[in-house]
């Protein structure tokens, strides 16, 4: 049994053994009922994802751990992981990749060096980074991406930075500049797994109300009334950091930045204190804060073997992807079903032209802000709005740079007319939520 367990060099000098793949082989060397109607079954198919296809999975926790796995014993070698979290003790019981002794370091060098050493072949090349800290030269060298995010914001970043990578000849769609994203999601016992072929299909930003809406607790409650520790840390976050600004004007509340969140919890301790509220904990804070919903660990499972399938069949081409939603739900029994997502034609994201603005030129500019980060379909989180002005472009408003939102904060109770906007101008608006800069058309209402 010793003899047949242990491995032999074959491929190249990579470790394995007979046999190793045949189950992935019966999917690309022979034909069926199921096939795609264009496949030709090949040995080289298999050959494609050992040695040329590469792949990018955005986060590492408790979905990204499971698609690195899965996708390495599906025959994947070629795959880079992003992550700019640590391993915190709370991440054990669903991490699977890591262990007691990790806790502290990367998740994204733990994972990969745990897959490596366990899959003989693969490589996983982590980067402990913001999806943000690279440019479209590192995402365009990638033939598919696969998401398992816990970030909405960071969703429609990336989706936007591949509809940024889009290339388009005479208003015509050059498809060999798409590149295929595969997006997973968990709450509780729910999942969702999407195939999104950037400008062809429903892109994330076009399906923005599926969603499920932040939980907000009532103003009186939070700052007359709090009953619940999360009472003590929601009335930090929204009224005692703007007011206090404990690292500086104009920095905003940072979830991932563990001083922001310890400054948070201390105070949230206090507030507690005050009316004799227990159950306050650092794990707790960065929960509220971050608006974390707790993980299953079998939902996990699920949603990334759904992901890694569709993954294969985008690779391959050996079957029809997912056109384009799964929902699945084992709250109630288990239940599952498919539709597709629609693009939309004004999609703020996607569409190729300058979204219209029906606004009366009355309006303060502080409306149009408001517009901006309460319509359900835009959902912007902090948009810089930006113009031309008599020939210049003239920054209107911006937030992130404390000296320039400080410079540009008495715009927001002017009208647009007093800006010197005017009908059909069209208004340049940039956000964390994408890479891009969107154009809204003003187009004046009496």
């Amino acid at each position: 049994m010793a003899e047949m367990d242990e491995p032999m060099a074959v491929d190249g000098g990579t470790c394995e053994w007979e046999g190793r793949w045949n189950h992935v082989k019966k999917f690309l060397e022979r034909s069926g009922p199921f096939t795609h109607p264009d496949f030709e079954p090949s040995p080289e198919c298999l050959e494609f994802l050992f040695e040329t296809c590469k792949i990018l999975v955005i986060g590492a926790g408790g979905l990204g751990c499971e698609l690195l796995k899965d996708l390495a014993l599906s025959g994947f070698r070629n795959i880079s992981v992003v992550d700019m979290d640590t391993i915190d003790v709370s991440n054990l019981n669903r991490q699977f990749l890591f262990r007691s002794k990790d806790v502290g370091r990367p998740k994204a060098y733990v994972a990969a060096d745990f897959i490596n050493s366990r899959i003989p072949g693969c490589r996983v090349v982590p980067h402990y980074k913001k999806i943000q800290d690279f440019d479209e030269r590192f995402y365009r060298q990638f033939h598919i991406i696969v998401c398992g995010l816990d970030s909405i914001v960071a969703r429609r970043w990336i989706n936007g930075m591949l509809l940024s990578l889009l290339v388009y000849e005479d208003g015509e769609l050059d498809q060999t500049s798409i590149i295929p994203l595969v997006d997973g999601g968990t709450e509780g016992f729910k999942g969702n797994a999407r195939v999104i072929l950037p400008g062809m299909t429903a892109c994330v930003d076009c399906t923005l109300e599926l969603y499920p809406p932040q939980i907000n607790f009532p103003m009186c409650t939070i700052a007359s009334m709090p009953r619940l520790p999360e009472h003590c840390v929601e009335y930090v976050r929204v009224l005692q950091w703007p007011k206090e600004l404990p690292f500086g004007d104009g920095v905003a509340l940072d979830g991932d930045d563990p001083e922001h969140i310890q400054w948070v919890f201390q105070r949230s301790l206090e507030r507690a204190a005050e009316f004799n509220i227990t159950g306050v904990t650092y794990r707790l804070t960065q929960g509220v804060v971050k608006r974390i919903i707790p993980a299953v660990a079998s939902t996990n499972a699920v949603i990334a073997a759904a992901c890694v399938t569709e993954v294969f069949k985008l690779a391959t081409s050996a079957y029809v992807p997912l056109s384009n939603h799964m929902v699945f739900n084992d709250a109630d029994g288990l239940y599952t079903y498919t539709f597709e997502a629609e693009r939309k034609e004004n999609c703020s994201a996607c569409s190729q032209v300058p979204l219209d603005l029906h606004i009366p030129p009355s309006s303060k500019l502080q409306e149009v802000l408001d517009y901006l980060t309460e319509s359900a379909s835009l959902q912007m989180k902090s948009p810089a709005l930006t113009a031309t002005v008599e020939g210049k472009s003239k920054t209107l408003y911006l937030q992130s740079v404390a000296s320039i939102e400080q410079r540009t904060r008495a715009n927001l109770s002017k009208t647009l007319k007093e800006l010197g906007l005017t009908d059909g101008q069209e208004l340049a608006v940039a956000d964390v939520t994408t890479p891009q800069t969107m154009l809204f058309r003003l187009c004046f209402t009496s």
